[in-house]
């Protein structure tokens, strides 16, 4: 009876802790809630989602996540493609910040949406699963060109570089590496708006590459 009693007061305790920690988070700001455009990239059977950031809320953030694969042919389609845009209806981001697991729900346009991309599939359910990288574009450091970047550990020697945008003009750039030699995250480049190019060959002594994404006229100014 007291066994019973004692996993009985651990599990109420257990309950309680859940539900203060969840009562810790702060309320979700309403003007987060927007269409934010995402593009999804792929490495091997991984599919990895981003959003395209700008500089005022609701878009002042930068958030990479791993969907769950839906199916092989939708793989297929991210993996023979040079860029796939969803267009998602809108949603919190925030929630993304927190590391939320959420499904969403999209158009799926091969190129850009926002400039004449071509649409694959209307009102698609998307998975983001797993947080990957979350930032909130605050404190921003000056435009210069010493470029900094942040890494996302994928496993094993699998990496992504992610640029951390800066006060405009600046851009969004992620690279894939398979390490083979440590990589550096800051270094110097020869305009402040380098070429994706310039970029990839920061990186080519690091070990196998994939160039991902490089975007940099919307965060001009």
């Amino acid at each position: 009876m007291r066994l019973l009693l004692t996993l009985l007061l651990i599990t109420i305790s257990g309950y309680a802790f859940a539900e203060e920690e969840a009562a810790e988070l702060p309320p979700l700001n309403p003007k987060y809630k927007a269409e934010h455009a995402i593009a999804l990239v792929n490495k091997g059977s991984g599919i990895y989602a981003f959003n395209l950031p700008g500089y005022k809320l609701p878009h002042d953030v930068q958030v990479v996540y791993r969907i769950k694969n839906p199916d092989v042919a939708f793989l297929d389609i991210v993996r023979n493609a040079e860029l796939i845009t969803l267009k998602p209806k809108p949603f919190n981001i925030q929630r993304l910040m927190r590391g939320e697991e959420i499904t969403i729900t999209a158009d799926v346009y091969k190129g850009n949406y926002k400039k004449a991309g071509s649409l694959i599939y209307t009102n698609r359910t998307i998975e983001m699963s797993k947080q990957l990288y979350a930032r909130q574009l605050k404190d921003l450091a000056k435009a210069s060109q010493w470029q900094e970047y942040d890494m996302i550990d994928l496993g094993s020697t699998e990496r992504i570089y992610i640029h951390k945008i800066s006060q405009a003009p600046s851009f969004s750039h992620l690279i894939f590496v398979d390490l083979v030699n440590a990589c550096m995250q800051k270094f110097r480049t020869s305009t402040l708006l380098p070429s994706q190019n310039e970029l990839t060959y920061k990186f080519i002594n690091c070990g196998t590459l994939k160039p991902l994404f490089y975007e940099a006229e919307s965060l001009k100014k």
